[in-house]
């Protein structure tokens, strides 16, 4: 059998109270060690700078103007343009009184200026730290106060929310800068609270008038605070150096230039996803690096079509959820041929699998069965689709399979953590043994499991399973103000991440679980079941909760015990008059229990996709007879889980045929 990473460390079995560990296995461009890094780039400016150096006249930052209403197309900076705009902002943060080491945030949707912000912070040795309210109420308050951001620069629609007086913000930031306009209100907002505001024309106007001498970042220095969900509570800071993200780029460079099919400074990457989250972020650092293009979506994922099309990108990457709704698109699709046609093209699928599990690659495996059929969902990608990646969370092996045949490109997963900076493994495109895996160790970084005992995870077993550890030169330098918290994640120089993987006999790392109660649906946004649980509990109508998701599905369901009194009087008040056992099979009921639950997560401002969106009603209690519960009554997840499987699985297919 081929193996794909290479065991530098045999596994030792634990005593004395520590787990046992699984072997170090490493990708096997670092089999005798790491390489030696490439001198010449060795912080993220570096990454910029000599690209602009190299590719001035290429396109690099692409953004389409709406005028009246209307999407136009798409526009560019080159990379020596956007250089001039990075050299001014930079040069205008400096007279505003920024000092190398101060905390400059970014709040807002992917656009130039946010690039242009982040290139300048690096220009100065200012630390980039972006915002964003998905981490949940307050978030943007939190960070702003422990990172101590005092400037900011920030999408207009958000402006408003940043100078309420009750927000932290208004009484912690000296500027914000926005990325277009500053309306008169907001200039007002902002003298009455002490923040200075400017557009962005202004601050260009300023820099320019007062040019300042770059002051580059050493390896050393922070390049980067990143906010990423807990378990609960509050958000956590990664810090990040620049000596991580260069490395990070140069072992991406390495591993891309084994393959037969570059990437090159012809590429174009379409991004959608936040720059707020390290998967884009890394990506438009790599094509970078590359001198390549990056065009960005106009801010709505409902029409994103109509950018891939307008755009014509040679690389997509996004969450599950996204090649799930191309899936699902796909599918409908084929629903609506006539008998013969969807024959056709399921005999050709057929085909060209049988081909792909022969080793052939994509493009040779059935040129035929491509021209005919597969082609014309190329073209719904924009026609010159190289490069599909899936990251976040797992993407179940159905849909990896199906695009792997339909798209006519590469489909790979990856996995990462913005503590690891995105992309701790890679699978090899073209490889159909890596199907439902996230491939090989990153070639700057080792892997290893460790035993979960509790939970029956051995990495010594005949499965070799358990957490998921990292150790090498592309890792966080800890959680920002956060030494505890930092210490119980960082264990002898490795990183343990939460995550339960297998490593396969080829070498190949597969995910199967999460250790904790956070999980990951399939957009790649975290959830903390135990605490929802804790929040709908709180509803009168609620006895008992369980509330399930995994990283396969983007939304929540549950199964609630009601309480009966309460159900007995919503009964009363309709004219209903059954026993509470029959109540509950209404489907009125639970429609109302889900009225309900809605009320409470608007309530506590939780975020959409924690909403719980089906529900099945249980009439008895979880008990510990059944072992669904402990004796202290926390619920047994894997047990309910084994339980209600059926249940589980009926509410998702009924969610499922709502969408089609």
């Amino acid at each position: 059998m081929k193996s794909f990473a290479a065991k530098v460390e045999d596994g030792v079995r634990g005593e004395n109270g520590k787990p046992s560990v699984g072997p170090v296995y490493r990708n096997l461009l670092s089999e005798k060690g790491f390489p030696p890094i490439d001198s010449d780039i060795t912080t993220a400016w570096d990454i910029f700078s000599k690209s602009v150096k190299k590719f001035p006249d290429n396109k690099m930052l692409g953004w389409r103007r709406i005028v009246d209403e209307k999407v136009g197309p798409y526009m560019w900076k080159t990379y020596k343009e956007a250089y001039d705009e990075v050299l001014q902002i930079g040069s205008a943060l400096r007279a505003i009184g920024a000092e190398p080491g101060c905390r400059v945030g970014i709040y807002g949707v992917n656009c130039p200026q946010w690039i242009i912000t982040m290139e300048a912070c690096a220009a100065h040795t200012l630390i980039c730290v972006p915002l964003y309210d998905t981490l949940g109420s307050g978030a943007v308050d939190y960070i702003v106060d422990q990172a101590e951001i005092d400037f900011v620069f920030v999408q207009e629609t958000k402006i408003k929310g940043l100078l309420e007086p009750d927000c932290k913000c208004a009484r912690r930031l000296k500027a914000i800068v926005s990325f277009t306009n500053v309306s008169e209100e907001h200039n007002l907002k902002g003298s009455e609270v002490g923040v200075k505001t400017y557009s962005w024309l202004d601050f260009l106007q300023m820099g320019c008038g007062k040019p300042e001498e770059t002051t580059p970042p050493k390896p050393f220095n922070i390049c980067t605070i990143m906010y990423t969900s807990g378990t609960s509570g509050d958000p956590k800071g990664v810090v990040l150096t620049h000596e991580a993200v260069a490395t990070y780029i140069v072992g991406m460079d390495l591993f891309m230039d084994q393959f037969e099919d570059k990437m090159t400074h012809e590429d174009v990457y379409l991004s959608f996803l936040p720059l707020a989250h390290i998967l884009d972020r890394m990506n438009e650092e790599y094509f970078f690096r590359k001198g390549a293009s990056v065009g960005y979506y106009h801010g709505d994922l409902n029409v994103l079509r109509d950018d891939i099309q307008e755009l014509k990108p040679t690389y997509l990457a996004g969450v599950p959820r996204v090649f799930e709704r191309i899936h699902e698109g796909i599918q409908k699709a084929l629903q609506e041929l006539n008998p013969r046609r969807r024959f056709i093209f399921n005999a050709l699928y057929k085909h060209k699998l049988a081909w792909l599990n022969r080793g052939y690659s994509h493009s040779k495996a059935s040129p035929m069965a491509d021209f005919i059929a597969f082609g014309k969902i190329r073209d719904k990608l924009g026609g010159r689709i190289r490069l599909l990646v899936s990251g976040g969370a797992p993407l179940s092996t159905e849909i990896e399979e199906f695009l792997r045949v339909t798209c006519c490109c590469f489909v790979v997963q990856g996995y990462g953590l913005t503590e690891t900076l995105g992309g701790t493994a890679m699978g090899f495109p073209d490889e159909m043994c890596m199907l439902g895996t996230v491939g090989i160790p990153a070639v700057y970084n080792e892997i290893r499991l460790e035993e979960v005992a509790e939970m029956g995870y051995d990495p010594l077993g005949e499965n070799p399973a358990g957490e998921i550890c990292i150790r090498g030169k592309c890792l966080f330098s800890g959680y920002y103000k956060n030494p505890k918290l930092t210490q119980e994640v960082m264990k002898d120089g490795w990183f343990h991440t939460g995550d339960i993987g297998e490593i396969q006999s080829n070498g190949v790392l597969k995910i199967i679980d999460r250790k904790k109660n956070l999980i990951k649906l399939s957009q790649g946004e975290y959830v903390a079941l135990e605490n929802l649980e804790n929040i709908y509990g709180q509803n009168s109508l609620v006895q008992d909760i369980w509330v399930y998701g995994d990283s396969f599905k983007s939304m929540l369901v549950a199964v609630i015990v009601p309480n009966q009194e309460t159900i007995k009087r919503w009964a009363k008040e309709l004219g209903f008059t059954k026993p509470f056992e029959e109540l509950c099979s209404l489907s009125e009921l639970q429609e109302h229990i889900i009225s309900e639950l809605k009320s409470t997560a608007e309530k506590n401002k939780l975020r959409k996709f924690e909403y719980i969106k089906a529900v099945t009603v249980e009439t008895k209690p979880f008990d510990v007879a059944r072992d669904l519960v402990t004796a202290t009554l926390k619920n047994r997840r894997n047990n309910l889980l084994k339980y209600y499987q059926v249940q589980v699985d009926e509410m998702y297919r009924k969610l499922a045929s709502k969408k089609i």
